[in-house]
């Protein structure tokens, strides 16, 4: 996961661009679902940070009422991102071989799988 998760930061696009063997008439299509999908999946990481900064910024534990409101907003960073993953799958579906767009739905998943796994052991827990 580590290796991933650098390879990530170092450049995504050229990652999934060596794993997915697209054809040129392919990358025509693929590539501006890539870059809207990334724009989507952007605003809901900084709606996601945002409420995760709030908290583990905090020096004093948070009243009942502040911890609603960031769980409110971590439920909906979430739904956000999927909603833009289902367009990207309806997407993508239509615009590559099926074999093809699971495979970058695949390597997606993967990709925020490491991010996910970064975000959870450098944010702490909420104090108490």
């Amino acid at each position: 996961m580590e290796i991933l998760y650098q390879k990530v930061k170092a450049d995504k696009k050229l990652l999934v661009a060596n794993n997915m063997g697209l054809t040129d008439e392919e990358g025509k299509k693929f590539w501006p679902l890539y870059d809207a999908y990334q724009t989507e999946l952007e605003r809901a990481n900084r709606r996601r940070t945002v409420a995760l900064v709030e908290v583990a910024g905090s020096a004093a534990p948070i009243g009942d009422l502040h911890a609603r409101n960031v769980g409110k907003e971590l439920v909906a960073a979430d739904e956000d991102e999927l909603r833009a993953r289902r367009k990207l799958r309806d997407r993508v579906m239509s615009a590559l071989p099926a074999r093809k767009a699971i495979r970058y739905l695949q390597l997606e998943w993967k990709l925020r799988a490491a991010q996910n796994y970064d975000i959870a052991t450098t944010i702490p827990l909420l104090k108490q």
